[in-house]
């Protein structure tokens, strides 16, 4: 009863087995059982709703023709708030038809008044793809459906800007392309009714704050041309997302939460890969560290890509069309290679019926991986979360969740692209070995009984403000009364920009000196994509973010392509361009980078007696410096090679804590022992921040030391990894003794002796998780939530 939001994925026999069935023809095809909890999610009938009175009767005919014969009721409301001039976001789960809520009474406008207009935002190119291909499904007269992205060939962009009532695109060209353009959007944006902004938990962090001063930007122009439209977003279940989309658009959103739309039950089991002995030839994302007496006698976990690989395999060898979500661009091309080598092995050729997808592929790539899954010639794919929003794959039998996507929200819209038709599905989240994963499937209330996190952005971050300010500045002078729409800091912001010479005051307002534009980018990602070209014939085999280049395209780096190794010969920066050889080496590459950290401010402090929390900004220096060279099949460290890259510096928002030296010594930390402690608690307490706010680890970096010049006492920061921050230091601050809490349990009810990835050890330590003591490192946080108040 929802109209097909994207393509799906086409129809066949249900799933066979059923959930319950091949879980346990899964469960047994090991030693031991990986599986520490299952949660029956259950299934649940659908509430419809009678069609809106102004629904006009051709949209409605529309609709019955794409098998929506009634909208169920949150569609239904939300769709009348939005007709009726409010802003709205429509918080429910995957597959609850969100599409129809904003559909209805967009189009509805469309029909009544021939001149109105509507702009469609995704934050993915496929997901616009999708919306274009349902909204021209529907043959409505007048409409004039058209994605307008960096893909749309020149010679259509004039007829779209002057004949499209219904223009689908992205933040970054809204950015980029039409707010610079307005000009030439003039007509376009005079008559603007609806705004859709769809997955918009999505942005968050740096980037959620650059998109919100995006929106900002468009409400300006729009008002300057006279038209106020409504906002309608649409998200993932989160928590409390009236406030997470007001702070987004500036406006006051009413929040529709109540999902009444039909779904299948889901038999969801957490999974955790079993331990191996060190010498049996497991990898390991960090191998064993020597800590103190004890070495290489560790037992390591098996790899959760290696778990997740063999799932697949055993999953598309029954007939089950699968979905894996891994992590990684890497972590995707590892997995789908390891199953398709698994089912060849099993029966010639069933490896074909396996590929992997990620970002980083050309747009032709993604398109024909895209058609396969459609028609069917695929049953297994690996990607990353490319596909968590692009193109809609409800219809799948299964989905494998390679390590936890992060929060909760993602992990929920991954699992929930299983399940065709209201029938039954399963969902297996594979834990890495890290300290969340670990927690978490050893804590089941932390998934199915805690709500859904709240999505986390900062306008007010001066990094993003300011040259923000700078664009709006560039397409119409800025005058005080935008003082208030692009909210706190925006004056202090601006006299900066008056200072540095970029902006020059009038008594009209403030206008943009320079003649080029500023460059900004929305993603945070630090700088432009490097592309990866191959040295003998030129050919480009696809990108990496600016601020990933270091670690994964140094010269050295082995570079997964579609399952085919590459080794790079030159990374060049200057120009944007890393070459590399095709190489089969039985290594991998793991890059080291060592950083330094001095305390620019203090914000906010809570002084505990013996114990400091504090919120404040400080500088960093990260320098690339090395890599390690690993065995593929034992993890063996085989040498460690020196790298010249430039240095980083960032300056951003932290949280630190401080303890006394006699506090640790009555806890019975030795001296020698502190730094070991200090690192340790440091690893797992980046780990379990992702628990707290909407990030990752790799969002978040961190810092301990036994004496900081800057606090003269012990100290462990964890920070944003981001130009001014990220507001994840900020959650962290404020929500410290639940996060300690459970760093602290985390570490306790770790079944190791020493210290191990499920604990203590970090896949991104620059020391090599070098030192690290697990019993000390509970003392420390013992202290801490001792005198923390609570």
């Amino acid at each position: 009863m929802e109209p097909s939001s994207a393509a799906t994925v086409s129809a066949g026999p249900g799933l066979q087995p059923a959930p319950a069935d091949l879980l346990r023809r899964l469960r047994a095809r090991g030693a031991g059982d990986p599986v520490t909890h299952v949660e029956r999610v259950p299934a649940r009938a659908g509430v419809p709703a009678p069609w809106p009175p102004w629904a006009p009767p051709e949209l409605r005919a529309a609709f019955a023709r794409r098998g929506v014969v009634a909208p169920w009721q949150h569609q239904a409301e939300a769709a009348s708030l939005a007709y009726d001039g409010g802003h709205v976001v429509v918080a429910t789960g995957t597959a609850s038809g969100k599409s129809l809520a904003y559909q209805l009474p967009a189009l509805a406008t469309l029909l009544a008044d021939p001149r109105a207009t509507v702009l469609y935002l995704a934050p993915t190119k496929a997901l616009a793809a999708d919306q274009l291909r349902a909204v021209a499904a529907l043959e409505l007269e007048g409409v004039r459906p058209a994605c307008y992205d960096g893909d749309t060939p020149r010679a259509e962009r004039e007829w779209i800007r002057k004949h499209s009532r219904f223009v689908l695109t992205n933040p970054d060209m809204l950015h980029h392309g039409i707010l610079p353009g307005h000009a030439q959007w003039s007509g376009f944006l005079r008559r603007l009714a609806y705004v859709v902004i769809d997955e918009c938990h999505t942005y968050r962090g740096v980037f959620g704050s650059h998109v919100a001063h995006v929106l900002r930007r468009l409400r300006r122009q729009c008002a300057r041309f006279g038209a106020t439209p409504v906002f309608v977003l649409a998200s993932a279940t989160s928590g409390d997302p009236s406030t997470a989309a007001g702070r987004l658009t500036g406006l006051p959103v009413t929040a529709i939460t109540e999902d009444a739309s039909p779904r299948g039950g889901v038999t969801f089991a957490l999974w955790e890969p079993p331990l191996l002995p060190a010498d049996s030839g497991s990898i390991s994302p960090v191998p064993p560290q020597p800590t103190g007496d004890h070495d290489d006698l560790r037992q390591v976990r098996r790899s959760a890509l290696r778990e997740t690989a063999d799932l697949l395999a055993d999953t598309v060898a029954e007939g089950v069309r699968t979905l894996a979500f891994v992590r990684s661009r890497k972590g995707a091309e590892v997995v789908a290679a390891n199953a398709r080598r698994a089912l060849d092995d099993a029966v010639p050729g069933l490896g074909g019926r396996v590929a992997a997808y990620r970002g980083g592929y050309l747009r032709e790539e993604r398109r024909e991986l895209e058609r396969a899954l459609l028609h069917g010639d695929l049953l297994g794919l690996a990607s990353t979360n490319a596909l968590e929003l692009g193109v809609d794959l409800v219809g799948l039998d299964a989905v494998l969740i390679c390590g936890y996507p992060g929060t909760r929200a993602s992990l929920w819209q991954q699992a929930g692209r299983a399940g065709r038709s209201g029938q039954e599905a399963l969902a297996v989240l594979v834990a890495r070995d890290d300290p969340l994963d670990t927690y978490l499937v050893h804590h089941p209330e932390a998934i199915f009984g805690a709500p859904v996190e709240a999505t986390v952005l900062d306008p007010a971050n001066p990094y993003v403000l300011a040259p923000q300010l700078a664009c709006a500045a560039v397409e119409a002078p800025l005058t005080p009364a935008d003082l208030a729409l692009f909210g706190d800091g925006a004056k202090e912001a601006i006299d900066q920009l008056v200072e540095a010479g970029a902006l020059r005051q009038r008594p009209t307002g403030w206008y943009w000196r320079h003649r080029e534009r500023p460059e900004v980018d929305l993603r945070g990602e630090g700088g432009a994509p490097v592309a990866v070209v191959e040295s003998a014939t030129g050919r480009l085999l696809g990108t990496v973010d600016g601020g990933s280049s270091h670690f994964l395209l140094h010269p050295g780096a082995v570079y997964l392509h579609q399952g085919v190794s590459y080794v790079v010969d030159e990374l060049d920066l200057a120009d944007g361009c890393a070459l590399v050889h095709i190489e089969e080496p039985d290594w991998s590459t793991h890059a080291r980078d060592v950083t330094d950290l001095s305390v620019v401010s203090v914000r906010s402090y809570v002084d505990a007696g013996p114990v400091g929390m504090f919120l404040g900004e400080v500088d960093v220096t990260s320098q690339v410096v090395s890599y390690q060279r690993r065995r593929i099949a034992t993890g063996e460290v085989i040498d460690t090679r020196p790298l010249d890259l430039p240095t980083r510096e960032l300056r951003t928002v932290a949280v630190w804590f401080t303890l006394s030296p006699q506090s640790l010594t009555a806890a019975g930390v030795q001296a020698a022992d502190v730094p070991g402690a200090l690192h340790a608690a440091e690893h797992a307490a980046i780990g379990l921040l992702p628990l707290m706010a909407t990030c990752d680890r790799w969002d978040i970096g961190g810092l301990s030391t036994a004496l900081h010049p800057d606090t003269e006492a012990p100290t462990v920061f964890v920070y944003d990894g981001h130009p001014g921050g990220a507001g994840f230091a900020e959650r962290a601050y404020g929500t410290a003794s639940a996060w300690l809490r459970a760093t602290r349990d985390a570490i306790a009810e770790c079944g190791c002796e020493t210290g191990c990835p499920s604990c203590v050890q970090s896949p991104k330590c620059g020391n090599g998780n070098n030192p690290l003591s697990k019993p000390d490192a509970i003392r420390v946080l013992d202290v801490v939530l001792a005198n923390l108040p609570a």
